[in-house]
Parts: structure tokens; C-alpha cells; sequence
């Protein structure tokens, strides 16, 4: 993996090695590809462009306005990774990459997201745990312990902390009503999803398995459901790039289904405004991760980069017209990553289009034999304080 790390929340276990199964669609090529202009991206379907004007960051994903993006971008203030290189901060940056400014001062940051009401945002930071040991936010097997959950205006005040027992929380979002809070918690190695309200209250778990490890959950436009990816444990650094299966799940932890069949790579699904297509990265050759888009109500797939190398992190504006990746600008798989914003007004993905949730979609979640006992056991064990 490359030594130029981001630091933020599960570059996962893919990233590990590039011996890789790939995805189908390999050899599929842009149709229709739209003339580019002269500072856009090439090797993608739509007009993009890069973000200049902004340090290496990642894991962008749109405020309310649809303009402007909040990320963990490299900083000399951050605290150093474990491998001695510039930790990452949460910013707030422009798509135009005319502002920027930063909304958490220390510590290291892992992933971040918007209020709806454009007023607040929640981030995950270790700045109340500098003394605990840094970890790897991109290693599940060293996830930084004491990384929090915090919420705060926009440029950063009127800080309020979310959680406190110095387990690893991140993986965060919010819900497009503002009511409710997803994240991922690890408790001895084991991840699984939780939900609690927007004030931090009424913390429950909704997954509870011991082989899958769930993250980068969600939610759909219904504030009802969350989409996520879980690989599973027994094959993390033994098939490369990890597998990953595409789920989804009802907020109170009913209905969980399955929407991808495949041994590859289906990481970091996000639901469109229209509810029915995802982003998507699949791994299409040994070190090359693209942006792809599913149609969850046909199964319908279409790549939308063709640039080789790291792509990833998509995430769709809330109007529906602009899609945001994070794509490695430098030697490295993983090095010089950058924000990139593409065009795609023409899919007609916005709220406009919008299709509810179907429940025929996907097919139920088979538990495994060892997660039976499972919630009933987390149940009678509340999670610790940590004091």
C-alpha cells in the first residue's frame, strides 16, 4: 500500500494487495462520452473536473446547497499517521475550490458529513484521545481507538461530543430528515452498525454479526433504510482485494437484504436522490478501482471512469446533478489523492425522480450460525463508559 496514507475512516482491506479477482465490465468502454473541456478529467462518461486549489483530501461528500463539500484533507496540524506523514483534518471546501476553511484544529479526523439544515455538521476525530496509541485508519486490525463522534456549526465552534468510551466510531451519517445518526462501531475487533438520534440520545445497535464487518453505512432518501458494504472477517489479507457484499437494512435493524451476488468488490454504495441507483467501486484489474453505477431495481450497471488506478468514495449531490470522487493523482495506487466532481445532470438522478424503497428488492440476509445468540448477548452488555 501506498506510504502517502489519507487519513480517512476504512480505506479498507482492499487496499492490502492487488493479486485481485476482478469485477465483470473490465472491458466495457464510455459511450456516448461527452465533449471534455480542457481542465476536466479524462477516461470518464461525463464532463468532470478536478478541484483545484485544495490539498490532497478524500471522502468528500455534499452540504445541502450542493456545492459545498466537507472532507479530511492532509494538514500539518493533524496528528502524524502512524507511518510519520501528515494526518488529515475535517475541511469545508467549495466545488469550485474558491473556499475552504477548516473546521477541526487537532487531533486526526476519519470521516464526516452534513446536517440537513446546512448549519451543522458531524465528524469523527481522536482530538480527546491523542494519547492513545494513533492506529491505521485504512487496517481493521489497528482502527484508531478513541476516535469520536462530534457535532459543531460549520466553521467549527460550539462543539458537542456525541460519544465517549474510546472504542474506534466513525463511518458516520446522517439522515436526510436531520433525525437520525449512522455509524460504525468496532467493540474487541468486531464492527457492526449503530443508530442513535441526532442529539447524540438512544444509541442502539442494528447489526450483530461476528464474521461480517459492516461499515459505510447510509441512509436513503426515506431516512428508513441504510445501505452499507460488509466484508467478512474470515477473509480480510487472505483474498485480494477483499470481497465485499452490498446490503441494505431497515433503521430499526429489520429487513436486512442482500444486493450483490458477485466475489468482488462493492464498496461505498450511495443511494442517488432518485432512491433507486447507487454508486458503487468495483475492482475492474489488479489496481484499478472505478466508479460504477447500479441500478438496484434491475440490477443494471454502468462504469463511469475509465481512468485506472484509486477511484473512490462517489457521493451524489442532493439535487442530483453533480457526483463526487476521490481519485490518486500521484504515482502511487494510493498517493496525490484529490477531489474530482462530474456531471451527471443528464442520468435525471434528482429528487424529482425520486422511486420509494421497494421491499421486493434485493434478497433476505442469511445470519450465520455463530450470530444467532448474538443480540441477545450485546443486549445484556451496554457498552462501557470511557472514562
Amino acid at each position: 500500500m501506498s506510504k502517502h496514507h489519507i487519513g480517512y475512516a476504512a480505506l479498507l482491506a482492499a487496499a492490502f494487495s492487488f493479486n485481485i479477482t476482478t469485477a465483470s465490465a473490465a472491458d466495457e468502454k464510455p459511450a456516448d462520452k461527452a465533449p471534455a473541456s480542457k481542465d476536466a478529467a479524462s477516461d470518464t462518461a461525463f464532463p468532470a473536473y478536478m478541484i483545484e486549489g485544495i490539498p490532497d483530501s478524500a471522502e468528500a461528500y455534499y452540504a445541502p446547497d450542493s456545492k459545498h463539500l466537507i472532507a479530511q484533507v492532509r494538514d500539518k496540524d493533524a496528528l502524524k499517521t502512524s507511518m510519520g506523514t501528515d494526518g488529515a483534518l475535517t475541511y469545508i471546501y467549495s466545488d469550485d475550490g474558491k473556499e475552504i476553511w477548516r473546521v477541526n484544529d487537532h487531533g486526526q479526523d476519519g470521516c464526516s458529513f452534513f446536517f440537513p439544515d446546512n448549519k451543522h455538521v458531524v465528524f469523527t476525530s481522536t482530538r480527546d484521545n491523542m494519547d492513545l496509541p494513533i492506529g491505521n485508519w485504512s487496517d481493521q486490525n489497528n482502527y484508531p481507538q478513541g476516535a469520536e463522534l462530534y457535532v459543531s456549526d460549520l466553521k467549527g465552534g460550539n462543539i458537542k461530543r456525541l460519544t465517549n468510551n474510546k472504542y474506534y466510531e466513525a463511518e458516520v451519517a446522517v439522515s436526510p430528515d436531520g433525525k437520525w445518526i449512522v455509524f460504525g462501531r468496532q467493540i474487541d475487533g468486531n464492527m457492526d452498525l449503530w443508530v442513535m438520534k441526532s442529539d447524540g440520545t438512544g444509541e442502539k445497535q442494528i447489526t450483530f454479526t461476528k464474521d461480517w464487518q459492516e461499515g459505510a453505512p447510509f441512509f436513503t432518501p426515506d431516512s428508513e433504510h441504510i445501505v452499507f458494504r460488509a466484508w467478512r472477517n474470515s477473509e480480510y489479507g487472505k483474498i485480494k482485494p477483499t470481497p465485499m457484499t452490498f446490503f441494505s437494512i431497515k433503521r430499526d435493524g429489520s429487513d436486512w437484504k442482500r444486493h450483490t451476488y458477485d466475489r468482488g468488490m462493492n464498496w461505498h454504495p450511495f443511494p442517488a436522490p432518485d432512491g433507486k441507483h447507487f454508486a458503487i467501486i468495483k475492482a475492474v484489474g489488479p489496481t484499478d478501482w472505478e466508479v460504477f453505477i447500479d441500478d438496484i431495481s434491475t440490477g443494471e450497471s454502468k462504469r463511469l471512469t475509465f481512468k485506472g488506478g484509486f477511484n473512490g468514495m462517489a457521493h451524489f449531490s442532493p439535487d442530483g446533478k453533480k457526483l463526487v470522487w476521490s481519485r490518486s493523482t500521484g504515482p502511487g495506487f494510493m498517493s496525490g489523492i484529490r477531489t474530482f466532481v462530474m456531471d451527471v445532470s443528464s442520468m435525471k438522478l434528482g429528487p424529482e425522480n425520486y422511486v420509494k424503497f421497494d421491499p421486493k428488492w434485493g434478497e433476505a440476509m442469511q445470519p450465520d450460525e455463530a450470530d444467532k445468540d448474538l443480540k441477545k448477548k450485546a443486549e445484556t452488555a451496554p457498552v462501557k463508559a470511557g472514562g
